[in-house]
């Protein structure tokens, strides 16, 4: 699971604006000023269901807002 969702930088950080692209969703043209230090992200290939999962799983920058994601507009 994307650890960005409980992320107090979710709002405005670039690489959440990256995978929230590759999911397909669309997104605001506001700018993403927050740029995160040492991100991991896993790819995971579902051929089956031709699905790409995206996910941030490791960030420097993670500081642990719960639910922080809910009030994106």
């Amino acid at each position: 699971m994307c650890i960005c969702i409980n992320c107090r930088h979710v709002h405005s950080c670039s690489i959440y604006k990256i995978i929230k692209k590759q999911h397909k969703y669309q997104t605001k043209n506001g700018n993403s000023v927050f740029t995160p230090k040492n991100t991991l992200i896993t790819v995971n290939i579902n051929s089956s269901y031709n699905e790409i999962d995206w996910d941030l799983i490791e960030c420097l920058s993670f500081t642990e807002k719960p639910g922080n994601w809910l009030s994106i507009k």
